[in-house]
């Protein structure tokens, strides 16, 4: 296992220049990694990256995730490839299935069944490795020699194949989480179930057996390749309180008792107490667990900041 890395999600936009302050902050509090998401309602991803990289010096962007079934793979393969370029090879590019059922609906986008979907993430996957290998496209050969126009391609050369950056693919099933486990340099353990007749996108988190048997199933999948792979993990919910238990309750009853108080305190998709006892959870989870990329919402990139500095002391300590 490598050394620990931490993200936050960027969620809304208010200005420019909220965005440059946010990611500056975030680059200040020793974060390595700023997220996009691809949903309706939220800033385009891949504007906001190119952005966020200029506001700051070292800050790696990444998308947490793309809904596939959303993308032409060659419209694609272009917006990520202009994006490395733009960011400086700062890019990690985080590809899903798509799961909230309203969204397609109001894209105008049909909404298949989940195998459906998977497919369409493995086949997005193929054409993207085949049009960041290939040198342009041969139709504009003439045109890029008579102009001297470079092809466009991804700066980093490091996933899909050694032709494209870093590949994320983030999930909870056995087919995504194979996929992943096989293809992807970061595997997202996604943490989320589906609620038994509730509409599509209506989740409850994993307990942390749960979350045992799907690191094992991936590990399994992975199999020789398993150390290799960076292990990340979307933090829900971060409090910071002095009792760990009376927050767990209450919790518990926010979100109509899904999770039992126990639960939630085990879960590692939620991260309560103070930060001493989260800084200690998040050695405890790389040990049970091989996180070591820790994603936080926007929301709690302020209260998760003096955890970061902590794990980082301990582990220098170490």
């Amino acid at each position: 296992m490598g050394g620990f890395r931490f993200s936050f999600n960027l969620l809304g936009l208010d200005s420019r220049a909220a965005l440059v302050e946010t990611c500056r902050q975030g680059e200040r509090y020793g974060y390595d990694t700023v997220f996009a998401a691809d949903h309706l309602g939220m800033p385009a991803p891949f504007p906001a990256l190119v952005a966020a990289a200029a506001a700051t010096e070292r800050l790696r962007v990444g998308t947490l995730v793309l809904n596939a079934p959303f993308w032409n793979p060659a419209l694609l393969a272009r917006e990520v490839a202009t994006t490395d370029v733009l960011t400086d090879g700062r890019l990690e590019l985080g590809l899903g299935a798509g799961h909230m059922k309203w969204e397609f609906d109001e894209a105008g986008i049909l909404w298949e069944p989940f195998g459906a979907r998977a497919d369409r993430l493995e086949a997005t996957i193929d054409e993207l490795a085949r049009l960041f290998a290939a040198d342009g496209y041969e139709q504009q050969a003439a045109l890029r020699e008579a102009m001297g126009l470079p092809a466009l391609a991804p700066v980093q050369r490091h996933g899909f194949g050694g032709s494209g950056p870093p590949l994320l693919i983030g999930g909870t099933g056995d087919r995504i989480l194979r996929v992943a486990a096989e293809r992807a340099d970061i595997v997202g353990i996604a943490g989320t179930y589906q609620v038994k007749g509730q509409p599509p996108g209506t989740f409850r988190l994993a307990t942390a057996a749960e979350t045992d048997e799907r690191v094992r199933y991936a590990r399994e999948c992975a199999g020789e390749r398993a150390d290799e792979v960076e292990w990340q993990v979307l933090v829900q919910i971060v409090l910071e309180t002095k009792d760990r238990r009376a927050a767990a309750e209450e919790l518990s009853e926010r979100f109509g008792r899904a999770l039992s108080a126990g639960e939630i305190l085990e879960t590692p998709f939620v991260l309560i107490g103070t930060v001493d006892e989260m800084a200690e959870r998040i050695l405890r989870y790389r040990e049970r667990f091989g996180f070591t990329y820790y994603t936080v919402h926007g929301s709690y990139m302020e209260a998760f900041a003096p955890v970061i500095e902590r794990v980082r002391a301990v582990k220098a300590d170490a």
